[in-house]
C-alpha cells in the first residue's frame, strides 16, 4: 500500500525521536520523588522547588529557541535540545546529592524548552498545510506511545532489579541518547524568500495558511532578514492567548494522581491509571488530527473541552466508588482531551503564521501555555483542601470553566483560523 504523501521521512523520524525521548522521561519522572526523598534524603519541599525551577527553565528556553531556530535552522536547535535532555538524565542517574538532581532536572527541561518550538516549526514546514492536523496528530500519537512504554518499562525494571531505582534511572539514559542520534536522520527543508515564491495556500479546515514570508498586512513577499522580524499576526495572538487562558484551569496531571491517592488508590494502581490515560491519548491523537484537517480546529478543540469538563466534574464527584468502572471511564475520557487539543493547538497556530516565523510563534504559544499550567497548579494546590477537601472544589471549578470555554470556542473562535 502506498504511503500517504504527508507521512514523509521528517514526520516519521521526528515522531520516533519524540517516542524514544518520552519513554526515557516517563520512566524517570515517577521515580524522581523516590530518588530525592528515600534514596537521597531530601525534604518533600525540595521536590516542588526542583520541578518549579525546571518548568521555569523550559518556559524561558521556548521564548528564545523558537526565534533562534527561525534564523539558523530548526534541525540544529532541535538536536541541541534533545542532547541537553539526555545529558540531564545522566546527571540525575549519577547524582549523589539532591543539588545534582536539581542540576540534572533543570538541564533536562532546558533541553525540552530548547527543542519544542523548533521541532514543531520543523514538523509544520515539512507537510502541506492541508495535512497539518494529520502530521501533528501522528506525532502526538508517537510521543504518547513513549509515555505508555516508559512507566511500563519502569515497573519491569524495578521488578527485575528488586526495586533498584538507580538501575532504572540509568536505563532511562539509553532511549534518551537514541533520540539524539535519530535527529540526524531527519532532513530539513529550508524555505527561501525570493520574490516569485508562493506565500499562501488554502486548507479547507484551517483556512488561508501562510507558508513562507508573506507580509501579514500587504500579502507581499519579504526578504528573509525582514521576514524573521515581522510582527506575528493578530489572529495568532488571539488564538494563542485564548488557548493559554483555557490552560489556567487545566492543572498538572500530578494533582489528578493526587486525587486518586486521596480516594484510596495504591501506588501501583495510580501508575496503571496513568498508563491507561496515556494509552487512550495515544489511540485518539491521530484521528483527532485527521478531524482537524476536515473541520475548523476550534470545533475539534471544543470537542476536547467537552471531554475535559466531563472528566473533571466526574472526578470531583466520585467518592466511595473510587475503584469502580466509573472512575476508570472518567480517566479514559480525560485522555481524549489532550488528544483533541494538544496537537490540534500546535497545528492551529502553525497555520496562522508564515514559515519564516513559525519557530518564534511556537515558542511564544508554548511558553504561554507553560505559564498558564504553572498558575493552574498554584491555585488548584492552594484550594485543594477547600470545602470537602481532596480536590473536589478545584475539579468542579475547572469543570464548569471547561463548559464555558467550550461554548466560547464554538461561538467566538470559529472564524479565528482565517487570515484576512
Amino acid at each position: 500500500m502506498r504511503r500517504p504523501s504527508w507521512l514523509n521521512r521528517t514526520v516519521v523520524v521526528l515522531t520516533l525521536v519524540s517516542l524514544t525521548q518520552d519513554a526515557a522521561s516517563e520512566l524517570l519522572y515517577p521515580l524522581l520523588p523516590i530518588l530525592l526523598t528515600t534514596v537521597l534524603g531530601a525534604p518533600a519541599a525540595v521536590v516542588g522547588i526542583i520541578e518549579g525551577l525546571a518548568e521555569a527553565a523550559a518556559g524561558a528556553a521556548k521564548l528564545i529557541s523558537g526565534r533562534v531556530s527561525d534564523r539558523i535552522g530548526r534541525k540544529p536547535v532541535t538536536g541541541v535540545g534533545y542532547a541537553l535532555a539526555a545529558l540531564g538524565k545522566v546527571f540525575v542517574a549519577a547524582a549523589g546529592a539532591w543539588p545534582m538532581v536539581m542540576v540534572g532536572r533543570v538541564t533536562d527541561r532546558l533541553g525540552k524548552g530548547t527543542r519544542a518550538a523548533a521541532r514543531d516549526a520543523w514538523l509544520a514546514s515539512s507537510v502541506e498545510p492541508r495535512h497539518l492536523g494529520r502530521a501533528f496528530g501522528f506525532h502526538r500519537m508517537g510521543d504518547t506511545v513513549g509515555a505508555v512504554i516508559g512507566p511500563l518499562l519502569g515497573l519491569l525494571i524495578l521488578h527485575v532489579s528488586h526495586g533498584d531505582v538507580r538501575h532504572a534511572l540509568w536505563i532511562a539514559v539509553i532511549p534518551a541518547v537514541l533520540s539524539v542520534a535519530l535527529v540526524t536522520l531527519a532532513a530539513e527543508r529550508r524555505t527561501t524568500h525570493s520574490r516569485g515564491n508562493r506565500t499562501a495556500s488554502h486548507s479547507p479546515a484551517m483556512g488561508t495558511v501562510l507558508t513562507d514570508a508573506q507580509d501579514s498586512q500587504s500579502g507581499r513577499s519579504t526578504p528573509a532578514a525582514v521576514a524573521h522580524n515581522q510582527p506575528l499576526p493578530t489572529a495568532f495572538w488571539r488564538v494563542a492567548v485564548t488557548l493559554a487562558a483555557i490552560s489556567l484551569v487545566n492543572f498538572p496531571d500530578a494533582l489528578l494522581m493526587l486525587r486518586l491517592h486521596d480516594l484510596g488508590w495504591s501506588t501501583n494502581a495510580i501508575l496503571l491509571a496513568y498508563v491507561a490515560y496515556n494509552l487512550v491519548y495515544t489511540l485518539a491523537s491521530f484521528p483527532a488530527g485527521v478531524l482537524a484537517d476536515r473541520l475548523p480546529p476550534a470545533t475539534v478543540y471544543a470537542i476536547g473541552l467537552v471531554f475535559f469538563a466531563a472528566a473533571y466534574l466526574g472526578l470531583g464527584t466520585v467518592a466511595g466508588d473510587a475503584h469502580s468502572w466509573r472512575t476508570w471511564a472518567l480517566l479514559a475520557l480525560y485522555g481524549l482531551f489532550p488528544a483533541c487539543t494538544d496537537g490540534v493547538g500546535k497545528a492551529w497556530v502553525s497555520a496562522l503564521v508564515p514559515d519564516a516565523v513559525r519557530g518564534r510563534a511556537q515558542g511564544y504559544f508554548q511558553a504561554l501555555g507553560n505559564g498558564a499550567v504553572f498558575a493552574a497548579g498554584l491555585w488548584a494546590g492552594l484550594m485543594w483542601n477547600a470545602g470537602s477537601g481532596q480536590g473536589v472544589v478545584p475539579l468542579q471549578v475547572s469543570g464548569v470553566c471547561g463548559v464555558v470555554a467550550c461554548v466560547w470556542m464554538l461561538t467566538a473562535m470559529r472564524g479565528a483560523v482565517r487570515l484576512r
